[in-house]
């Protein structure tokens, strides 16, 4: 009888067990179960406008590619997408940021050669002349970039063949200056700077490349 008893409660634990078991798979695997949303599709594009074409003039994409930019920036990005098929927008964002972050750190650590791909002659010599300057001062920097808060395309043109991008960098930044002795004479890593620097990016849509140069600096 006792033995029965046991049987009995040992296969109500087992049948308890097994309920709780199955509500945490099974809902788990409902959930994963559930069908992952893919990314929207561009919305179809109008047709072109049939006399820009007799004209021999670039065809626009009429279709807006980045929601909330001014008339003037989506004409220019349209046309740099026509010219070159090839571009994307929020592509050429991520890797604009990229190169912001490398294009400074070379800076910072006086590396003319990692600079030279990423900048056209006139910013390189530019550059240069600021890491000699700085060399010949017997100073170094030991600046961080700590994050990237923003980057917004403000202006966007095509030239034929070129396409030039302008992004607004907003950035946190970590400044140390020091001397030939190693003395601290500017800046502090333990307090970062907000940095607001506008940069202008070039590209030869001819080039078999996708790489983009900087072509202009300026304080936002």
């Amino acid at each position: 009888m006792e033995k029965t008893v046991e049987i009995v409660i040992l296969a109500m634990i087992a049948a308890f067990l097994g309920l709780r078991l199955y509500s945490v798979l099974g809902r788990r695997a409902e959930r994963e179960e559930q069908p992952r949303l893919e990314p929207k599709g561009e919305a179809p594009a109008r047709p072109a406008r049939p006399e820009l074409a007799e004209r021999g003039a670039v065809q626009v994409p009429p279709r807006v590619i980045v929601p909330g930019v001014t008339p003037a920036i989506e004409r220019g990005i349209r046309e740099i997408a026509a010219a070159d098929r090839q571009f994307d927008m929020l592509a050429f964002l991520e890797g604009a940021k990229g190169a912001y972050r490398i294009i400074l750190e070379a800076f910072w650590k006086g590396d003319r050669e990692a600079l030279a791909p990423l900048t056209d002659p006139h910013v390189h010599a530019a550059f240069a002349d600021a890491i000699d300057a700085r060399e010949a001062a017997g100073e170094r920097l030991e600046n961080r970039l700590v994050r990237i808060e923003d980057a917004v395309i403000v202006a966007a043109s095509y030239q034929a063949p070129l396409a030039r991008v302008t992004v607004r960098f907003t950035a946190d930044i970590a400044a140390v200056t020091r001397n030939a002795e190693g003395q601290v004479v500017a800046g502090s890593l333990h307090d970062a700077v907000e940095a607001r620097d506008i940069w202008t990016f070039v590209r030869d849509t001819r080039a078999q490349t996708p790489d983009w140069q900087l072509e202009e600096t300026d304080e936002g």
